[in-house]
Order: structure tokens, then C-alpha cells, then sequence
């Protein structure tokens, strides 16, 4: 048995076996989940493991590897986004077979790396219907965690969003929809400039962008939101 950090790969999937629960697996799948590999474990029960782990970037490649998808999800938790590289990002994007793993990845990992920006404009270019949607959930991630990241990075980012509006694949425009969204409520220039990437969305004669639009600008100029942004901005 190879010993990885405080626990080794093999305890670490000794004990997602033994919290498997097949009870959940039906509601999984009723919300899109592929269940295939699932043990049925929520996430609320795998960040106590992923905290009594910590941080281990070996460990983690060898869960991810294992194919089981808590164990992936389990190592979006315990690497160490310092040695991430884009070639292992790339690697697991060309691996995603679910949606909740690309966003466990992208807002729990890969939004930590110097390669986040690149990475979401890249994948946002990308047919294959997960990856794109890796890069709108990058952009999400990286709107909430980035407290680093310029207004004018993030509003470069609106113009890949408007472009990519009228993708109406499920996964691409709920993503495309939750990029939006986050980027307009991380404060009030970010705002104006999301609302009127959502008007120019809402304009364009393609139906993944109506609701792309509606849903977003109902959230960004919600009563609730703006007041929020303004007593930020007093900060």
C-alpha cells in the first residue's frame, strides 16, 4: 500500500465505498448527473474528508484517476493549485463526462491557478459541449475567489460571453447565464457592464440568448442586488 500525505490513496477509497449510498443515485440523475461511477456521496459529506486530508497534489491525481466520481471531485478539494499545470487541466477537461465535476474543478481548483484567465478564454472557444462549459464556469469562479482580478480583465471576459450567448446546448447556456451573473455582481461597474452585455444579448435573433439575457438582467437589476452593490461600494 503506497503511503500519499496523512491517509493513502487506498484508505482514502476505502472510506467514499463505505459512505456510498445507491438511495441517492435516482435524484442524481434526475438533475443531469451522470451516475455511472457515483457512489451517491453529496458534497456537504465530502468536504469533511477533503479537510481531514488537506492539501496533496499526488493524492489527488491518483483520486482523479481512479475514475470514481467522488474521488474526482474529492480531488478538486485536496490539490494544491500551485503545482497544478495547464497540461493537467487540459488532461481532466478532455475527462469530464459530468457537470458537476467541471465545476468542482473550475471553482473549487482551477480558478486558484495562474492559468485561469487563459484557460476560460480557451475553453470557451471549444466545441465539445463540457469544456465550453468549463470555460463559463471558470469565469464564474474566477468573478467569486479572483479578488486580485481587474474590472478590465473581467470585462474582457463579457465580450466572450455575448459571443457565445447563442450556444443553447443546456450545460453551455446555464454556464454562459451563471458567468454573467457572477462577473455583474461583483460590484457596481461590473454590474453596469453585464447589464449592458445582457441588453446587447437579449437583442440577438438566437433563443439560447433570450434566456441567457432575461434570466441574468432580472438578477443584476434586482432591487436586492443593487442595493448590496451600492453599500460595497461605500466601503
Amino acid at each position: 500500500m503506497t503511503t500519499i500525505g496523512v491517509m493513502t490513496y487506498e484508505q482514502v477509497v476505502e472510506e467514499l465505498r463505505s459512505m456510498a449510498d445507491p438511495s441517492n443515485l435516482e435524484g442524481q440523475a434526475r438533475f443531469g448527473i451522470d451516475i455511472s461511477t457515483s457512489l451517491g456521496i453529496s458534497m456537504t459529506q465530502l468536504r469533511p474528508v477533503a479537510r481531514r486530508i488537506g492539501k496533496d497534489h499526488e493524492l489527488a491525481l491518483r483520486l482523479w484517476d481512479s475514475g470514481i466520481r467522488e474521488a474526482r471531485i474529492l480531488a478538486t478539494l485536496v490539490d494544491d493549485p500551485r503545482h497544478v499545470t495547464p497540461e493537467q487541466m487540459e488532461e481532466w477537461a478532455q475527462q469530464f463526462r459530468s457537470w458537476e465535476v467541471v465545476d468542482a474543478a473550475c471553482c473549487n481548483l482551477f480558478d486558484r491557478t495562474p492559468y485561469r484567465f487563459t484557460k476560460a478564454v480557451e475553453w470557451a472557444d471549444r466545441e465539445e459541449e463540457l469544456v465550453k462549459r468549463a470555460g463559463f464556469s471558470l469565469m464564474a469562479g474566477i468573478a467569486v475567489h479572483d479578488r486580485q482580478a481587474a474590472n478590465h480583465e473581467l470585462i474582457n471576459l463579457l465580450q466572450i460571453i455575448q459571443r457565445e450567448s447563442c450556444d443553447s446546448r443546456n450545460f453551455v447556456r446555464k454556464a454562459v447565464n451563471w458567468a454573467l451573473r457572477q462577473i455583474g455582481k461583483r460590484n457596481l461597474e461590473l454590474n453596469r457592464a453585464a447589464i449592458e452585455t445582457g441588453e446587447r444579448i437579449a437583442g440577438m435573433e438566437c433563443k439560447g440568448a433570450h434566456w441567457v439575457a432575461s434570466d441574468a438582467l432580472k438578477e443584476l437589476q434586482s432591487p436586492q442586488v443593487q442595493r448590496r452593490l451600492a453599500l460595497r461600494g461605500r466601503r
